[in-house]
């Protein structure tokens, strides 16, 4: 018997379902119960858009936050006490909203399978610029709709509505109904929801979440769902004990803790990497091409970071970084390295009943130089062949320190500790990157796959390491070793 259902504002009010299994996703509640058939299914799994929706809840100040989610990936029981917007709540055939009647204009729609995630995607684009109170270029048009595909459109005119909607007088939605929607099921209880098919736990306290993780320690802890979620849709695997940690407010906390960054485990992957790109503006780019939006949105650092992928893309620059990762058993906490955190492939220091809680960055001063490199078949929405976050600390051109942190090189993501000898204490030549580059072979044994064979990754970062050392010369030097390297 369940304690309370979910309970979430869709559709001018609040809903409750008490009787579907927890791992009924969004997308699936939409389509099947919800009769809300504007919201597509395409690949299920986060890459293509077409399931996009808008997910609204109040942050630790009150403020509505409207943000674009994948809905195929969530799990229903994840949207308690906050707000769901689909295609239907936009506009209507009398007054279409900005973003449709652009791209009606401006022929944004072939199929029209895509479309309503378009829709979405670019409705949350506007409404967050029109907060702010600025608009978008075409480039960051371009980065916002990472994550949507079209297969018949094409980009241009889709892009040209992104920037004629805000041509139009300002049309957004109204906050009102859904901010007090919103602290009206702030009041309710932490849920438990129990059904048949499995049982789901949203605690809503770090001290919770802890008693819950040592009482049951083999239950399957959620985040942001952009991995779990496929186990469901892809693997079809049962999954019949959720401890969520999505609610846990203090853990999305992201603070200054004296020269360092604490980035809560369950800050979002959008909060936590513009966090990290405010320390380390080289990180920027990394930032844009991790996944894409609605899955940054959704998905969480301290989930990345807990997954152990070897093919993970904050882990690499975490490690460069020289973080520690936090981790709590109970009221008990311990920090160590986060390279120590990884013993083997998918194998972590975790004990039973312990979770990460946080991770902990240093500060980098003025003189570290930090690269940071994707190298991918696509430039968006793709899993990294190679992912390389090389940091080096530079006094009177002699290298102090050195963290180069590489994924997708070996079972775990780690540093390449021969090269970084190679480099310690010596001047910063090209004749030092180029060692570097020579040792890799003694870090690195890379495999071959689908993303690329074990000789293009021992190239590609070979090449990295040396591109690094060209990155901290100045402009002028610069030319004049390239007019050299013509010259030769």
């Amino acid at each position: 018997m369940n304690t309370r259902p979910i309970r979430f504002f869709h559709r001018g009010e609040v809903v409750e379902v008490g009787d579907l299994p927890p791992t009924t996703t969004v997308l699936q509640y939409l389509r099947e119960h919800a009769a809300c058939t504007g919201t597509k299914e395409g690949c299920a799994e986060g890459d293509c858009g077409a399931c996009t929706v808008i997910q609204g809840e109040l942050d630790a100040a009150g403020q509505l936050q409207l943000r674009n989610v994948n809905a195929c990936t969530q799990f229903l029981p994840t949207l308690d006490g906050r707000a769901l917007l689909t295609v239907e709540d936009l506009g209507g055939p009398a007054r279409l909203n900005p973003a449709q009647q652009a791209l009606v204009t401006c022929h944004g729609s072939q199929c029209g399978f895509c479309t309503p995630g378009f829709v979405m995607t670019l409705t949350a684009l506007y409404e967050r610029h029109q907060s702010a109170g600025t608009r978008p270029d075409r480039q960051q048009l371009a980065d916002d709709l990472a994550g949507n595909l079209c297969r018949c459109t094409g980009y241009r005119p889709i892009l040209d509505a992104g920037e004629q909607m805000f041509d139009a007088p300002a049309q957004v939605i109204d906050r009102a109904p859904l901010t007090a929607a919103l602290q009206a099921l702030a009041a309710d209880e932490p849920l438990d929801f129990h059904h048949p098919a499995g049982r789901f736990h949203a605690p809503q306290t770090v001290q919770d979440l802890a008693l819950l993780r040592e009482t049951y320690p083999d239950a399957t802890l959620l985040a942001g769902s952009t991995d779990i979620g496929l186990w469901v849709n892809k693997q079809f695997r049962a999954l019949p004990h959720l401890i969520y940690t999505g609610r846990v407010t203090a853990l999305r906390e992201i603070r200054t803790e004296g020269d360092a960054l604490w980035i809560g485990a369950t800050a979002s992957l959008e909060d936590a990497w513009g966090a990290l790109a405010a320390l380390a503006p080289s990180l920027a780019e990394l930032w844009r091409r991790f996944a894409s939006p609605p899955v940054r949105h959704a998905g969480t650092l301290g989930g990345n970071i807990a997954n152990g992928s070897p093919i993970g893309d904050g882990a690499p620059a975490l490690i460069a970084l020289g973080a520690e990762v936090v981790l709590r058993q109970g009221l008990q906490q311990r920090r160590l390295p986060l390279e120590q955190f990884y013993l083997g492939y998918m194998q972590k220091d975790l004990r039973p009943g312990e979770f990460v809680e946080a991770m902990v960055v240093p500060k980098p001063d003025t003189s570290w130089a930090i690269s940071a490199h994707k190298i991918s078949k696509r430039h968006d929405s793709d899993i990294s062949a190679v992912c390389a976050v090389l940091a080096v600390q530079l006094r009177n051109g002699t290298v102090q320190q050195a963290r180069f942190a590489f994924g997708g090189m070996a079972a775990i993501v780690k540093r390449a500790a021969t090269a970084e000898a190679a480099v310690l204490g010596q001047p910063w030549v090209q004749a030092t990157a180029d060692a570097a580059a020579a040792a890799l072979p003694q870090d690195f044994t890379p495999l071959t796959d689908m993303r690329a064979s074990d000789r293009y990754r021992l190239k590609v970062a070979q090449n990295l390491m040396r591109k690094l050392w060209l990155e901290t010369l100045d402009r002028k030097t610069i030319t004049v070793w390239r007019a050299g390297r013509l010259a030769a």
